[in-house]
């Protein structure tokens, strides 16, 4: 059974890789899957995991990263081995004209690891790590310009950050 492309689109040779259509396949699975168990594996290694050839694998590599589906290769470092013990989430709350000044503080601030813009009364969500309690509320000071915060500590972490699940794959 073919494929049928999309509309406007010409096949120029049958045996090509349509990313559009096939971005989600088995084997970019298996890829994706290995990468994230490695992000280091060489791409020698990932074909050879996956049964191809080193320049095939590294060419649906770079058409994942051109995709947008890989966004990058990361090193995950553990902040209290890093001398900040204390993680925690703030809630921010901004006052009237405030919001764009609390992302651009967000930014600014090296101990904030994240930040999100949400949704209900609060519209930050930011995570943030220090050496101590006491450097935590002078963090969160800095934001009280701006608005107003309600911050949860980090106690444990059951679930550790991790990617979101793989899709099923696409095809014929």
């Amino acid at each position: 059974m073919e494929c049928e492309l999309p509309k406007n689109r010409r096949l120029l040779r049958p045996e090509s890789y349509d990313p559009a259509a096939r971005l989600f396949d088995q084997v970019n699975l298996r890829l994706l899957t290995e990468l994230q168990a490695d992000p280091r594996l060489s791409m020698a290694e990932l074909a050879r995991r996956v049964a191809m050839s080193a320049p095939a694998v590294t060419e649906r590599v770079q058409r994942l990263e051109r995709a947008g589906v890989i966004k990058g290769y990361r090193i995950e470092t553990d902040p209290a081995a890093l001398g900040l013990p204390v993680t925690a989430f703030a809630r921010i709350r901004p006052m009237p004209g405030s919001l764009p000044k609390i992302a651009e503080l967000a930014a600014e601030i090296p101990w904030v690891s994240e930040c999100y813009r949400i949704t209900g009364e609060d519209c930050f969500l930011v995570k943030l790590h220090a050496h101590a309690i006491d450097e935590l509320e002078e963090i969160l000071d800095r934001f009280l310009t701006y608005g107003n915060t309600t911050t949860s500590i980090v106690v444990s972490t059951p679930v550790a950050q991790r990617n979101p699940p793989l899709p099923e794959p696409q095809g014929c």
